[in-house]
């Protein structure tokens, strides 16, 4: 059983929840039905990314699948001009650390996006969804893809602040 993409979109959600919600409630909230959510936690467990009997995440064996796993196992690469919402160093998380000016800011394509930029494919189709309701979970998005499409100076800035907010915002 291989862990895909929507599974890191579910773990990063379960390090930002304080409580253990049921599997209805995150689905609504990630914009995913809660079978899929479910499917994802077991897909967790048993890459041992998540504790069984408590739904906690690891949050080293986290970090180190987002910065050295995901980028193989879910390569993106930046595509045709597009609406979309702002990603990786474009997104607030780094867009202040980062000075690329003049060139195309990367973005998921969402139709209800407001900047042009270069289309970056989510990790699962209701990344903007859920990116906009949780601010959070969007940083964090948004640094997964900075891993997955930057350069080796936004990789490392990126790596460097995931490793702060996982283990800064520990979930009760």
């Amino acid at each position: 059983m291989f862990t895909k993409p929507q599974d890191v979109l579910v773990a990063l959600k379960l390090c930002l929840d304080a409580t253990k919600r049921s599997y209805a409630d995150l689905g609504q909230a990630l914009g995913m039905s809660a079978s899929e959510v479910h499917a994802a936690v077991r897909r967790l467990v048993v890459a041992r990314l998540v504790e069984p009997e408590t739904r906690q995440v690891r949050r080293e064996a986290l970090r180190n699948f987002l910065v050295h796993g995901v980028p193989y196992a879910f390569p993106a690469k930046a595509g045709e001009v597009t609406r979309g919402m702002p990603t990786a160093w474009a997104a607030p998380a780094m867009v202040k650390k980062i000075n690329r000016s003049g060139q195309i800011r990367p973005v998921w394509p969402d139709p209800d996006g407001s900047v042009q930029g270069a289309s970056v494919p989510a990790l699962y189709a209701s990344v903007p969804g859920a990116a906009r309701r949780d601010r959070a979970l969007y940083d964090l998005l948004a640094l997964v893809d900075a891993i997955r499409i930057g350069r080796a100076r936004e990789r490392a800035l990126a790596e460097k602040e995931i490793t702060h907010r996982l283990h800064t915002h520990v979930a009760a």
